[in-house]
């Protein structure tokens, strides 16, 4: 496991580069899956403008002198933090230093004045070179100007939405779905960087996109269509970060299997299952209440399947990011030493290979599913599914009420159904269309 990218680029590349501390791998696959989003959205948004299916909207920009002189400002005071800080990490931080110190030197006030003023004039003259001016070459007080913003141009504010909507829904749905540790903690809960649930982002997101898609006068269900694939691509992303980070977000145990003192996964008989589960009782009476409530299958890997790793049925998660939570022999890490006492299934694994052939599919097809919406119904039946069954083998809270589901379980089950709904609507409103 990478918790940050320092430690990966050190195990991969030999190259200790300690500011890398500063970057979560999570964070890290997260920023890349909306990059990768962001990149599919604008190719299929690009097919469907050539295609005549959405078109652009003429609008006059307008720049003002005020709004420059705001832009250098933000400009120049981002530019001296980064200086401050980059410089100083330079100069005062130690190698060996951990991800808990940098951090901490990151939220204090040691830095380099010097290295912040260096770069905040450099960006100051840039911007400042690079002012409006008129025809004449003079200072533009005020530039106008009107011109086509075709739907693809509006990506870069499609995903900053996205972004910020995601994580406020995320942060609610995780808190809804963990009410009683919200209320013993409302503001570690609402404020901590970890506790995010994926279908509270996909729904606020949702929202806000296709409000501002309808207030920019962009066909909304060639907007879904288009946003299908990223979604699936940018998920399996997503997961990426999870499994290698080791976040927490994995799968019940796998009682035929527990790592050794070096992480590395060995096959165990149900008797040393349960010396292990009793050795560390108060981790697993604190993860599910009590011994008996300890969610385990015993799966060991198929003769069948015998060129496949062990550890792609059950993972101990060595060097995970939240330390969980047997210590690991010889570790020679600042921090992050930590392994899994019994191995578990790593469903984040399961959902990068299933979602990168759902991506596979919906890549494939989205220019022979001509009718609109579609596409987006094929991708909640698809994303629905996935996460249904893949619940069936992961740690999640349930709902005490019939057949006790998870969160998960419910709003994708939720999806499958209007995924259908959807697709059956659009069908019919083409039909309808087509005979007129």
């Amino acid at each position: 496991m990478y918790p940050n990218l320092y430690y990966a680029f050190k195990d991969l590349f030999g190259v200790s580069i300690p500011a890398f501390k500063l970057l979560q791998t999570f964070g890290f696959f997260v920023a890349v899956a909306f990059l990768a989003g962001a990149y599919v959205l604008t190719i299929e948004l690009r097919r469907r403008e050539k295609l005549g299916l959405l078109q652009g909207v003429k609008e006059t920009i307008e720049k003002k002198q005020s709004a420059f002189t705001t832009d250098l400002a933000i400009s120049t005071v981002i530019a001296f933090f980064v200086g401050y800080k980059l410089i100083g990490q330079l100069l005062f931080m130690r190698t060996d230093a951990s991800g808990e110190e940098m951090r901490g030197y990151l939220l204090s006030l040691q830095g380099s004045v010097a290295g912040g003023l260096v770069l905040a004039a450099a960006v100051a003259i840039y911007k400042f070179v690079k002012r409006p001016k008129d025809a004449a070459g003079r200072e533009a007080k005020v530039v106008k100007s009107e011109a086509i913003v075709m739907p693809h141009q509006r990506v870069p504010d499609i995903i900053v939405m996205a972004a910020v909507a995601g994580l406020v829904g995320a942060k609610i749905f995780h808190n809804l779905e963990n009410w009683g540790d919200f209320i013993a903690d409302p503001w570690g809960s609402l404020f901590s960087a970890s506790g995010l649930t994926f279908y509270g982002g996909l729904i606020l997101a949702a929202v806000v996109i296709i409000w501002y898609g309808r207030s920019k006068k962009i066909s909304t269900r060639h907007l879904i269509d288009s946003a299908a694939p990223a979604l699936m691509l940018a998920y399996a992303i997503g997961r990426m970060g999870c499994q290698f980070s080791g976040d927490g977000d994995w799968g019940i145990l796998n009682s035929a299997y527990a790592p050794d003192a070096n992480g590395v996964v060995q096959k165990i008989s149900p008797e040393q299952f349960q010396a292990k589960l009793h050795e560390h009782a108060t981790f697993y009476n604190r993860q599910f209440g009590s011994l008996d409530a300890v969610h385990h299958s015993a799966f060991e890997k198929p003769g069948s399947l015998g060129f496949l790793p062990d550890w792609f049925f059950a993972y101990g998660y060595p060097h995970n990011v939240i330390n969980e939570v047997a210590p690991i022999t010889n570790c020679t890490q600042a921090e992050y030493c930590s392994v899994l006492p019994i191995a578990v299934y790593p469903t984040p694994l399961y959902e990068i290979i299933a979602c990168l052939f759902f991506f596979g599919i919906l890549w494939a097809i989205r220019s022979r599913v001509t009718i609109p919406g579609v596409i987006f119904g094929i991708y909640l039946i698809f994303n629905g599914l996935e996460r249904f069954f893949i619940e069936k083998i992961r740690v999640n809270t349930k709902y005490d009420i019939w057949l006790h589901p998870t969160q998960a379980e419910i709003i994708s089950t939720l999806m499958v159904l209007t995924g259908i709904a959807l697709i059956w609507y659009c069908r019919k409103l083409h039909l309808k269309t087509a005979s007129r």
